[in-house]
């Protein structure tokens, strides 16, 4: 056991300042003590973060390798851009350093191998830091689910639905790397909202495991008219072309015969959501309407006035609060994304401390993010079926891991 991690910490865009800010510098049992960035500018604005609270300067680094390379630091924390993350990971692995990455999709299955075999040869952890594992309402229905309350599941649905137009095509002036990915790439681009819970409340790499998809992506043309009638965007972008497809679908099929359809929606005019939902013989729960429809509480005028109990979620929480949520609620909700950053980081940094298994570990890691490049191959040759890698090598079937309960999904 050990009181705290000595972080050494790697990418400042907003998610990693926000992070810093928010939800590692406030723990007493994080010490940062190293911030790294290729901008100058944004590995100072890191060091000012963890002053600005009172705390030590932590040393700033351009090079990351300097981070993992340096003795003071036995933890690193990545939340770089996408394309970064593996390899990123590996190296800390291979220097014995417990590793949180950050979320986003593989560009390659080497790499997704990769990442698996060099925990497996090191022994060090590795974990994907997926908030909406946590999410309330997710852990709400996995918990409905194992008491059986929605009776067998046979469909669930999610994605990351986001109107992420300004932070694409304004890319150049932020320094943000979606801008690239999406004029080179055609794919799920962001697979583990809301793959991670639904994987999860399935017990994929625990009981279950995927084992195909098709994905299919629609033309691309909300950035152009977004573009077009934005007077402050750049507009040699109307010269370009952008591959990425406006709407991404993915239909995943599991050893256990359910099925997950995955949605990327970021490129034209909508609100906020992660789509999530459950079906099951016996009921099941959705998000857009945040209600759970059970049949043994439903009469026949409740199917066709359903509008009346939009929101009746809230009710179903007082009896059916997942154990997470109820000590959390006890202790006080803190931090970003409604609490869930909070909770994340500290199952990780919990997991570290007091030696346990992280409860999303490499090969949920591995798989999750594999649906990017398989969607991409997928999408390349007309929608065609393709296989989805069994990451654990057969032991997804009978797995012992050692999870703190407080933290265990």
């Amino acid at each position: 056991m050990k009181e705290k991690i000595k972080l050494g910490m790697i990418g400042f865009g907003g998610r990693g300042r926000g992070i810093l800010k928010d939800i590692l510098v406030p723990r007493d049992t994080v010490e940062v003590v190293a911030v790294c960035d290729v901008y100058e500018d944004r590995a100072k604005q890191a060091c000012d973060i963890v002053t600005d609270a009172g705390k030590p300067a932590p040393k700033i680094y351009l090079d990351y390798k300097e981070v993992i390379a340096d003795e003071d630091v036995d933890t690193v924390i990545i939340t770089t851009s996408w394309e970064n993350h593996i390899n990123l990971a590996c190296e800390c692995m291979e220097a014995g350093k417990p590793v949180g990455v950050e979320v986003g999709g593989a560009y390659s299955i080497d790499d997704c191998w990769k990442l698996v075999r060099t925990y497996e040869r090191t022994g060090t952890k590795c974990m994907i830091l997926e908030n909406c594992c946590y999410g309330r309402y997710e852990l709400l229905t996995t918990n409905m689910v194992r008491k059986g309350l929605l009776g067998k599941i046979v469909h669930c649905s999610g994605g990351y639905c986001h109107d992420l137009r300004d932070e694409i095509t304004f890319g150049r002036e932020n320094r943000h790397y979606r801008l690239r990915n999406y004029l080179n790439r055609n794919c799920e681009n962001y697979p583990t909202h809301e793959l991670g819970p639904i994987a999860k409340l399935l017990g994929i790499n625990d009981g279950n495991r995927m084992v195909s998809l098709t994905s299919t992506a629609s033309k691309a043309e909300g950035l152009y008219d977004y573009i077009a009638q934005n007077e402050k965007a750049d507009k040699s972008l109307l010269d370009r072309t952008f591959n990425q497809g406006d709407i991404v679908t993915t239909v995943i099929k599991c050893a256990g015969g359910e099925t997950i359809v995955l949605t990327l929606d970021t490129t034209l005019p909508r609100f906020y959501s992660r789509g999530f939902t459950v079906r099951g013989t016996r009921g099941m729960y959705e998000e857009a309407t945040n209600s759970v429809f059970l049949e043994r509480d439903t009469t026949e005028s409740d199917h066709f006035n359903w509008k009346a109990h939009w929101g009746n979620a809230e009710e179903y929480l007082k009896e059916h609060e997942h154990p997470i949520w109820k000590d959390y609620l006890e202790e006080g909700v803190i931090g970003g994304h409604d609490g869930i950053d909070w909770l994340v980081y500290g199952a990780f940094i919990d997991a570290i401390c007091n030696d346990y298994d992280f409860p999303i570990d490499v090969y949920d890691m591995a798989a999750w993010m594999a649906i990017t490049t398989l969607s991409e191959e997928s999408i390349a040759c007309g929608s065609k079926p393709v296989a989805i890698p069994d990451f654990t090598n057969g032991m997804w079937i009978e797995r012992n891991k050692n999870i703190n309960p407080k933290y265990a999904l």
